[in-house]
């Protein structure tokens, strides 16, 4: 991270067989290795599972997931005449999506399945529906926050 000035974001360009954004994003985070085939795989293979479970469309629980499992606040530590507090902070748009999806990806893979493309499936589906592991975490964390409110005169 420069001290000085912004670092430029990339444009990330639009996955090719839905033509959204946060698809692409969605197969980096999934990514090991540089296997981009093996992780675009996963999630197009997960995605066609929730069209045949959910009978909806993929993308449209895709994004619900997403806008279920993304969290508004956070706690980050701030150290104040020798204590540390845990201050509750808003969190900025692209950081918001980038918990989201780590949240999940990380649920999927510690959920008990067969394959990674049905354990994502299953996730995508649960938080779309307001449920499971992602879920909990994202309440978990806005719950610490809110536990924290009073040291939210401390923000910077």
């Amino acid at each position: 991270m420069p001290r000085r000035g912004t670092v430029p974001h990339r444009v990330v360009l639009p996955d090719p067989k839905y033509n959204n954004r946060n698809v692409t994003r969605m197969v980096g985070r999934l990514m090991w290795d540089g296997k981009r085939s093996l992780a675009e795989r996963i999630i197009y293979d997960a995605l066609d599972l929730i069209e045949q479970r959910a009978k909806r469309n993929p993308i449209e629980v895709f994004e619900q997931a997403l806008r279920q499992a993304t969290p508004v606040l956070e706690v980050k530590p701030r150290r104040v005449g020798g204590s540390t507090y845990q201050v509750p902070v808003e969190i900025r748009g692209d950081r918001k999506l980038a918990l989201a999806m780590r949240w999940l990806i990380a649920s999927a893979r510690n959920r008990s399945g067969r394959s990674m493309s049905e354990k994502l499936a299953a996730e995508l589906m649960d938080a779309a529906n307001g449920q499971g592991a992602t879920i909990r975490k994202r309440d978990e964390t806005h719950k610490m926050a809110e536990s924290n409110r009073a040291f939210a005169h401390y923000r910077w």
